[in-house]
């Protein structure tokens, strides 16, 4: 899609840590800067608030980053819903992750000193460092944890080791937006930089959308930005067209 030309036929889903924002060692230390604040504003409305942040990170967590900026989102892997910015944010209640699987992977991450875990009450997200942890190792270890959790998976990131239902995924997140206004009928656009956007990659492609990869190249995608500075430009290069023209 080249910068603004005929946004009004899309709708943008955007993933936050690793496309939007650079990564940082731990989640709270991420930079938002605030031209993006003020790019996605714009691009929202442009696209008369067809765009949603589409993130591993709650909601709530979302809120807080972006304030004072409030979008249309889905957090934790589709498991949180909001539909429009000020609404109500929609959870699969009887699906949070049990107490027990929490307490048991506290040993796991007393062997690999250095990790830490975020308890996301529909995903466990354990953080780690490739520079330090054996990730064969730690993936090893943490098949060995799901043993005693059948419904649970193991969905691996950059720097990151998400655990959580099968059923809770960007992917279908993407499809219930579309379902309703003002997404339905515009042709969705995706951006995603890890192993954890790949259902929304699918979901997009299948629906005749456009799917960027940020970071490297993806087989049988529309195309790729090298890094989340590039999308931010990219973004600021839409706002301002139209900034200009207005």
């Amino acid at each position: 899609m080249q910068q603004s030309s005929n946004i009004e036929n899309y709708c943008l889903f955007l993933d936050v840590d690793g496309t939007l924002l650079d990564l940082a060692p731990r989640p709270q230390d991420v930079v938002v800067p605030d031209t993006l604040r003020d790019d996605l504003a714009e691009a929202d409305r442009l696209c008369d608030g067809a765009l949603a942040l589409v993130s591993g990170r709650t909601i709530e967590d979302l809120d807080s980053l972006f304030a004072p900026l409030k979008l249309r989102a889905a957090g934790v892997h589709g498991a949180e819903v909001r539909y429009e910015p000020e609404g109500s944010v929609e959870r699969d209640g009887d699906e949070a992750l049990p107490e027990e699987a929490w307490l048991a992977l506290q040993p796991l991450l007393e062997r690999f000193p250095g990790t830490f875990a975020e308890n996301k009450r529909f995903a466990f997200a354990l953080h780690y460092r490739p520079d330090v942890h054996d990730v064969i190792k730690l993936q090893a270890a943490l098949s060995d944890y799901l043993a005693d959790f059948n419904d649970l998976i193991i969905l691996p990131g950059r720097w990151i080791f998400e655990i959580k239902r099968r059923s809770h995924q960007k992917g279908f997140a993407i499809v219930r937006f579309m379902q309703r206004q003002p997404f339905r009928g515009r042709v969705p656009v995706f951006l995603g930089d890890d192993t954890t956007d790949e259902p929304g990659f699918a979901a997009v492609m299948a629906m005749q959308g456009r799917a960027y990869s940020v970071g490297k190249e993806v087989a049988g995608l529309t195309g790729s930005f090298v890094a989340p500075s590039q999308v931010r430009q990219w973004l600021g290069d839409i706002a301002n067209s139209a900034r200009i023209t207005a």
